[in-house]
């Protein structure tokens, strides 16, 4: 059914405004109370319930950041089997991002490509809608319902310059870190200018060390803190992020983003040229994502997370992702492809694999 209503309806329709349709789809199921229906249907088994980040996660795979830049859907997507729900990216302040077009389909590779530049409500703007989520899972959890772990993901503000990035991250962590069950540093997005040199270990060590007292500090508990890194790395600067991530006692790293690179697409070139620049997601991704993850856990100690999304389409590509070290698999592009019962058939899958050894 998904797959004649994309052909049909989505994708005549620009990228964009078929996601903001699918958005106001969920919300309006939401009051009307047709997710506690599909939290039954799509409630992941007990059995892929995993302990990480000094939290239980109901499964290991959950929703990228991407999806739910404003904190408005967490729970109507939880809903649809998702473990956790990784909110941004939220800038100090807020922002319109990129002129559209700016999010491209590129159906023959299930691949998308965007620019949308952190368009995002604010900080400021996102505790509130944060603060209530918190209070409903917390009395959905006392119930007995699924409920999703909550990352937020925090990126600069594309006026600030690089000079004076760390205080905007730090605004977004003040604000933000009370209400997130753990905290992402993102400086691997391509469509915020510059801000991949971040991802320069001088750069990063005093940004990371920074963010992490001022988490700490802001929430009154210790909020587990994850850097997010690019596909596009060369090896050796794998290595050096990992070693920063131990020596900085960092709990985590989310690999990869999105990668500028456009090799290994079926797609016509003219096409994918005419649609511009951007970062590219989609199993085109997966090998990279795949050689950085076993990069990383071959370096860091078992007890440092990390996050592995890229190219992850099915169960068994999340069986992988877990077999090749990865303690958290993250998806984003699929479900534009895949449909809204996505998450539900990867858990199943997880949990047949369990049962059979």
């Amino acid at each position: 059914m998904y797959r004649f209503v994309f052909k049909t309806v989505f994708s005549r329709m620009d990228a964009e405004s078929a996601h903001h349709l699918v958005v106001s789809g969920l919300r309006l199921g939401d009051r009307l109370g047709v997710t506690r229906v599909l939290e039954r249907w799509c409630r992941p088994a007990d059995s892929l319930q995993i302990r990480a980040l000094g939290m239980v996660w109901p499964s290991p795979f959950g929703l990228a950041a991407g999806f739910d830049k404003a904190a408005t859907m967490v729970l109507p997507l939880a809903s649809l089997g998702f473990g956790h729900i990784e909110i941004g990216t939220v800038t100090g302040q807020a922002q319109p991002g990129n002129p559209r077009p700016r999010l491209f389909r590129l159906v023959k590779d299930r691949a998308l490509i965007n620019r949308m530049g952190f368009n995002n409500d604010g900080a400021a703007a996102l505790r509130p809608r944060l603060e209530e989520i918190r209070t409903r899972i917390s009395r959905l959890k006392e119930s007995g319902r699924h409920v999703p772990v909550v990352g937020v993901n925090i990126g600069k503000t594309k006026l600030t310059p690089l000079a004076e990035a760390t205080e905007d991250y730090l605004t977004s962590t003040r604000i933000l870190a009370p209400v997130a069950d753990y905290l992402v540093v993102n400086v691997s997005s391509p469509n915020t200018p510059g801000l991949r040199q971040l991802q320069d270990i001088e750069a990063l060590r005093p940004l990371l060390s920074a963010v992490g007292q001022e988490a700490d500090l802001a929430a009154g508990r210790h909020v587990p803190l994850l850097v997010k890194i690019a596909p596009d790395l060369e090896d050796d600067d794998v290595d050096a992020v990992a070693d920063l991530v131990t020596g900085l006692e960092l709990d985590g790293v989310i690999a990869t983003n999105t990668t500028i690179s456009r090799d290994g697409l079926r797609s016509d070139p003219g096409s994918v040229e005419a649609k511009g620049a951007g970062g590219l997601s989609g199993p085109v991704l997966a090998d990279r994502s795949k050689q950085v993850l076993q990069r990383l856990r071959a370096t860091l100690p078992r007890t440092t997370t990390i996050i592995s999304v890229g190219g992850v389409t099915s169960g068994d590509d999340v069986a992988e992702r877990l077999a090749l070290g990865a303690t958290l698999v993250q998806g984003y592009t699929a479900f534009v492809y895949e449909g809204p019962f996505w998450a539900r058939r990867i858990n199943r899958r997880l949990a047949s694999m369990l049962r059979s050894g």
